[in-house]
């Protein structure tokens, strides 16, 4: 019998409080499990795994210290800013710790061959954020700690990161870009923020692929480049696992996006990736929430998304 996919959650990721009028907030969340109640089928074939904190040391795999003390003492004084578009709350800290830990439970499960396949359901997201600053909403690299803790606890020796969240995971880049062990394909709207991530960015060691492409093109478009992209991506490198930034504001009608993807294109995505898993890896494919900012539309791609990769 195949192991089912691991759903994984904690309830800390709703105490990251930006706000209703953030477009981050947590009701972004909260539209997933109802949309999952709504397919008990669905709901019942899942794997559901309350996520754990990671530790100060997991997170300094790719994070500073002194950053993360930082978010911490801001947390634990009532919150405040670190940009104009980053909150700390009272309950970030935790949220932070719950969402990274979440994924990093994810690539225990797949190692352990209890879930190859999994998806945590965290916030606040994770591919803007740099070692040492905050920026666009995400204040620790989710993914980036998780390829690191590949490598170090699991003893990985090539991990494939893949981005098709709207914008360009700049964070992500940043933090694995030094470790030739990483490959990471981004594909993202171009120009938009953060204006990083042009094509011929190949990082020092040549292993990013950024697939910067305009808004509004046909959907077939933005899924045959992407393929292609890492398909180029793993030419000659077979990752032992493949993590996955989701980020739906790649969905048509995302008010922070004007890419053109539907449902039927996320279930194709997922599927090609999940083929490709089970050639490269045994199937281990780790995916992670990142974007996407109209909840009920999140809600929804995150239940095909699901499906697909069972």
């Amino acid at each position: 019998m195949t192991p089912p996919v691991a759903f994984i959650s904690h309830p800390d990721c709703g105490r990251h409080d930006t706000g209703w009028e953030h477009p981050e907030h947590v009701g972004r969340l909260v539209a997933i499990p109802r949309a999952l109640k709504q397919r008990p089928a669905l709901l019942m074939g899942l794997h559901h795994v309350e996520g754990r904190h990671a530790t100060i040391d997991e997170l300094a795999l790719a994070h500073d210290r002194d950053y993360l003390g930082r978010i911490r003492t801001m947390a634990e004084s009532g919150g405040g800013r670190l940009d104009p578009d980053t909150v700390v709350s009272e309950g970030s800290w935790d949220a932070a710790t719950a969402g990274a830990g979440c994924v990093l439970d994810g690539v225990d499960l797949a190692f352990a061959g209890t879930a190859p396949r999994s998806f945590s359901a965290v916030r606040p997201p994770g591919h803007h954020a740099l070692r040492d600053r905050a920026m666009g909403f995400c204040l620790v690299g989710n993914v980036a700690v998780a390829a690191h803790y590949a490598l170090a606890r699991h003893a990985a020796e090539r991990v494939l990161i893949v981005d098709w969240d709207v914008h360009h995971g700049n964070g992500t880049q940043a933090l694995v870009e030094h470790e030739p062990r990483i490959h990471f394909v981004s594909m993202h709207q171009w120009p938009w923020y953060p204006g990083t991530g042009a094509r011929d960015d190949r990082g020092p060691h040549d292993n990013v692929w950024n697939v910067p492409m305009p808004p509004s093109l046909p959907a077939a478009q933005y899924v045959e480049a992407l393929l292609a992209a890492i398909d180029a991506a793993t030419d000659g490198f077979t990752p032992d696992l493949v993590l996955l930034s989701a980020g739906f504001d790649c969905l048509a009608g995302d008010p922070l996006g004007a890419f053109t993807l539907t449902l039927d294109d996320v279930r194709t995505l997922t599927r090609a990736l999940v083929t490709r898993a089970e050639a490269w890896c045994h199937g281990r494919l780790v995916s992670a929430l990142e974007g996407g900012y109209a909840p009920e539309s999140v809600a929804e791609a995150v239940c095909v998304h699901v499906e697909a990769l069972a």
